[in-house]
């Protein structure tokens, strides 16, 4: 993982310092900003005694996935729990796209999607995860995950509905990001009401601790 645009929205610190000088409200940022990494220095969220792969996304639908609905592996810390404040909060939270039948037809690999059978009912859904998410779905017969079919057509999420417009599908996604582990629009929220970092990181990640990373380990890294 790299502190760049491959893996994460980065921007400089050289780019914060410009802005810095030529906003207050950008100054007041850098502030808490720094205040925010002096006062978690040297502490990690841990489970078991172990540091936690804390996954995060931007938008929920209303709720987090359970890690082994997404990626097939349990992490017990990575919990479905329900996430309301996304609605009001973020402007990703519903989006619509179209794709004409031949594109459809191209991006999922299958042959039709039979008119005969009638469009309304050739697109299925088979499952649903408890994060409120598509977990499989049957399209012109073929068996897809929620995943596979977010994937293959960029979708911003595996919660989505769909209506055929001719040979034009709309489909309207709810959410954004993969759903596992934290919302930064949730904590974004749950922020706003008051609670603490603490709060919302134990929240998000189910059963974790807080810890201090010994000096030991610190001074052999360095």
């Amino acid at each position: 993982m790299t502190d760049t645009v491959a893996h994460q929205a980065y921007i400089s610190v050289d780019e914060l310092h410009r802005r810095e000088t030529s906003s207050p409200a950008a100054a007041a940022q850098m502030e808490r900003l720094n205040r925010a990494v002096q006062e978690t220095k040297d502490l990690i969220l841990t489970y078991d005694g172990k540091p936690i792969n804390a996954t995060f996304f931007s938008t929920s639908n209303g709720y987090t996935e359970n890690s082994e609905d997404y990626w097939g592996v349990y992490t017990p810390y990575l919990r479905s729990v329900a996430s309301p404040w996304d609605a009001k909060l973020s402007p990703r939270y519903k989006e619509t796209v179209t794709f004409s039948y031949k594109e459809l037809l191209q991006k999922l690999g299958v042959a039709s999607i039979s008119a005969s059978a009638g469009r309304s009912t050739a697109i299925k859904v088979l499952g649903w995860t408890e994060g409120h998410r598509i977990k499989t779905i049957s399209i012109g017969g073929k068996t897809f995950s929620g995943k596979d079919v977010r994937e293959k057509l960029g979708l911003n999420s595996t919660q989505f509905a769909w209506t055929w417009r001719g040979n034009q599908l709309d489909i309207t996604t709810t959410g954004y990001g993969h759903g596992v582990g934290m919302s930064q629009w949730g904590a974004n929220g749950m922020a706003k009401e008051g609670k603490t970092a603490e709060q919302i990181v134990k929240y998000y990640y189910q059963g974790i601790a807080i810890e201090k990373v010994p000096s030991s380990y610190l001074a052999a890294k360095s």
